[in-house]
């Protein structure tokens, strides 16, 4: 019997664009969104020594989490996958998530298998919940702001979700055919080459 046939991923359907967070909070809060958190990741992505990351289009990461006003305190950390894009009208993707005890133990066996941190991608994150999506306000270093609109699924049919997540963006004022579908690590990746 395959070990994964029980294992199942989400499908995350998301839209960004570059916003202004003002503006943006201020639509939330006439919209009456519930705030949920704040708080500082730190993403380190990694290269795949059987495999090019970049040109399947996944990601593999350790993400390290903890509250931007708490410098030496908890820190909640999660390996994620990423898989390829499924449609071209949004960053939609299977996705598989766990957490771990301890990230840099968990970056530390990765590398230590052969995969190779690639890129850090560090921002602060400010994260709603309206209409059953997550609207995050992101504050990406060295890129700027961004806004997200995402849910999860357990389906593949991402179509009524992905346009739902449309329509929010123009409730918030903003428009989704100005979305972004390369991630942050492809932002940064390429405000270096440039």
């Amino acid at each position: 019997m395959d070990p994964r046939a029980d294992v199942s991923g989400m499908y995350e359907v998301e839209i960004k664009v570059r916003a202004d967070h003002e503006a943006v909070r201020e639509r939330l809060a006439e919209l009456d969104a519930d705030r949920q958190e704040r708080v500082r990741q730190v993403d380190t992505y990694f290269d795949a020594p059987h495999r090019e990351f970049a040109e399947t289009d996944e990601a593999l990461r350790v993400r390290r989490v903890r509250a931007p006003d708490d410098g030496a305190g908890e820190e909640d950390a999660r390996i994620t996958y990423k898989g390829p894009l499924l449609d071209a009208e949004s960053k939609s993707r299977e996705e598989f998530e766990t957490g771990v005890d301890e990230g840099a133990t968990a970056t530390e066996i990765f590398e230590r298998l052969g995969f190779e941190a690639a890129a850090t991608v560090e921002k602060d994150r400010e994260r709603y919940e309206l209409a059953g999506y997550d609207v995050t306000l992101d504050a990406v270093d060295g890129l700027g702001e961004f806004v997200e609109v995402e849910t999860e699924r357990e389906t593949d049919d991402i179509a009524e979700a992905r346009d739902g997540a449309r329509d929010l963006l123009g409730d918030l004022g903003l428009d989704a055919d100005e979305q972004i579908r390369t991630s942050y690590l492809g932002l940064l990746l390429a405000e270096k080459d440039v």
